[in-house]
């Protein structure tokens, strides 16, 4: 897919300062296409073995045993299938909250922070839908949906709440997915090592995502705005389980 941000010259303007508006849109535009569309290319390796068109194989009857490694049954494949979803969603989030923060930050060195962490997100993003893939399982149908909402929220609160509040937003969301991540590691077949591994690595990144923005002067989030964040990824993760 063509870089529409390369379309314009997103570095054009002194040493240190935002690029006009209409690039960091073009950036934004850029990076929801290639999001959605699931051409993001991750920079690091897969965090286990791989062969290409290698799926697990599957079984009819799931053995009652948590050893591991052993073939997948087909309820297990399920069951993974579905909370790997929910972390392609997340990253699908992530993608559109940096982006959405990018776009209004008022600072270059925090327009910078931004992005960078979108792409690191990128490598999840991208694991995930090879997890996916191999798993035999689909993406959200409702991924347009997710990725609207969440640009939206980081385009919103960083546009009325300042830097400062937005880093805030960052170290709330990347706590929460922290945990919620540590909740899959407990419900993940203890027969899919592949999709552990990944949500290992994902989990270690988030947290040092959390402590960078903290390092930037990230402002706490009052307890009512952290609470309707939890709400509000409930129901995410709720309806991407599914759907």
């Amino acid at each position: 897919m063509p870089n529409l941000a390369s379309c314009r010259n997103v570095s054009a303007g002194p040493a240190g300062a935002l690029p006009p508006p209409a690039d960091r849109l073009l950036t934004a535009v850029d990076n929801a296409l290639k999001t959605l569309s699931g051409v993001t290319p991750a920079a690091r390796p897969l965090p286990y073995p791989h062969e290409p068109g290698a799926n697990p194989a599957s079984t009819s009857d799931c053995p009652a045993t948590n050893q591991a490694p052993m073939p997948m049954c087909d309820a297990d494949r399920r069951l993974s299938g579905a909370l790997m979803r929910v972390n392609h969603v997340g990253e699908i989030c992530a993608q559109a909250l940096y982006q959405g923060q990018a776009l209004v930050a008022r600072e270059p060195s925090l327009r910078a922070h931004f992005l960078r962490a979108s792409r690191e997100e990128g490598d999840h993003l991208a694991w995930t839908a090879q997890r996916l893939h191999e798993l035999g399982s689909r993406p959200s149908l409702l991924n347009p949906i997710w990725y609207a909402g969440a640009f939206g929220l980081g385009a919103l609160a960083g546009t009325l709440a300042g830097d400062k509040v937005s880093l805030g937003f960052v170290v709330e969301t990347e706590n929460q997915v922290e945990q919620h991540l540590a909740s899959h590691l407990q419900r993940l077949p203890a027969a899919d090592v592949a999709s552990r591994a990944v949500v290992t690595q994902m989990q270690a990144d988030e947290v040092a995502h959390a402590r960078a923005a903290e390092k930037l002067g990230a402002a706490p989030l009052p307890a009512l705005a952290r609470a309707a964040m939890r709400a509000a990824a409930k129901v995410m993760t709720t309806t991407a389980h599914w759907i």
